[in-house]
């Protein structure tokens, strides 16, 4: 499973950081990054979770 992020449409909101913190991260910049863009198995329910939960949509998974 691979994450991406629409840097367009990403509002760095967050969320996502919060679901799923060994997966995604917040620069300084207040920018999103994807620590793990292949996804270890033992996050794919936090990703999955992380990815529904974006409220911008800026998330999508690739399985």
């Amino acid at each position: 499973m691979r994450v991406r992020v629409d840097p367009l449409v990403c509002e760095a909101n967050g969320v996502c950081v919060g679901l799923a913190p060994e997966v995604f991260d917040l620069n300084d910049d207040d920018e999103l990054e994807i620590l793990k863009p292949d996804v270890p198995a033992e996050e794919a329910d936090h990703v999955r979770h992380a990815v529904r939960s974006c409220p911008k949509a800026a998330l999508t998974l690739e399985e």
